[in-house]
């Protein structure tokens, strides 16, 4: 390659390269799931507006996934989509009904400071002791129960928005699509065991030529999936709408009474 030509590849690169940054977005709306903003203690910024709120927090919640459960596998595996767990702690958050306490991640970094002070190595003036760490009250747990109904065409799956067959999508690209999620969250008290409120949520969304899309790239990683995809854009949707279930069915909770005190024996008895 002469050095003539080698400078006019360079200078397209060049120009590409600032055409891309040039059109780079901050804050695009295109990017963005029905869970926007941001939360620090009780005060948020952009939060959806159609999300419920409570006037003050009903204690502390730990959100807790089924690692373990068949639609978790399927959400991570076949479809790249990461944890529901973030999404949710801000969604959470934000509604001002839970404190959220980090049962994730989070916790292993405070327990990993909490064995360099066992050491000795930290500071004395850190202030990592022993009896600082707040309970969880409460625990949320996510469930995915249905999702994916493909009406412009193909099978239905969990979340199946495109068939992964390279040799149908020209053919298939221009119909419309749509998908459906249903979630299901559960909240349960931590000292007894007794599961509090569940709530049902769905969302369904209609994309043209949506598979279009997809021919392109359908490797896409899990980081950015719940605002970069129909499928996670359509799940985040459904579990704001069980998370707007929960909360108006919390604000309203009434404790069931067994005669006799529960788990005494209950009231269907054997013969």
């Amino acid at each position: 390659m002469s050095f003539k030509l080698t400078g006019v590849v360079l200078a397209s690169a060049s120009a590409l390269l600032l055409s891309a940054c040039a059109d780079m977005q901050m804050g695009a709306k295109d990017a963005k799931t029905v869970a926007t903003g941001s939360a620090a203690g009780s005060t948020t910024q952009n939060a959806n507006t159609g999300l419920q709120r409570c006037d003050a927090p009903l204690g502390t919640v730990s959100i807790i996934e089924d690692t373990s459960a068949p639609w978790y596998g399927i959400l991570t595996g076949q479809y790249k989509l990461g944890s529901t767990v973030p999404v949710l702690k801000l969604l959470v958050q934000q509604s001002n009904c839970f404190v959220v306490v980090d049962r994730g991640r989070g916790l292993d970094a405070a327990m990993s400071e909490r064995a360099l002070n066992q050491t000795g190595e930290l500071r004395k003036t850190s202030k990592m002791q022993k009896g600082q760490m707040v309970a969880a009250d409460y625990t949320v747990s996510p469930t995915i129960t249905f999702a994916a109904n493909d009406t412009g065409g193909g099978g239905a799956s969990l979340l199946n928005y495109v068939p992964h067959v390279g040799g149908i999508l020209a053919g298939v690209a221009g119909s419309m699509k749509s998908s459906e999620a249903s979630t299901l969250l559960t909240l349960v008290d931590n000292r007894s065991s007794v599961q509090l409120a569940a709530a049902e949520g769905s969302a369904k969304n209609i994309d043209y030529g949506l598979l279009a899309v997809f021919a392109s790239d359908n490797s896409r990683g899990r980081a950015g999936a719940y605002s970069n995809t129909p499928q996670g854009k359509v799940v985040v949707a459904a579990f704001t709408d069980s998370l707007n279930n929960l909360v108006s069915a919390v604000k309203q909770y009434k404790a069931q009474n067994v005669k006799g005190g529960l788990g005494a024996g209950g009231q269907l008895k054997v013969n």
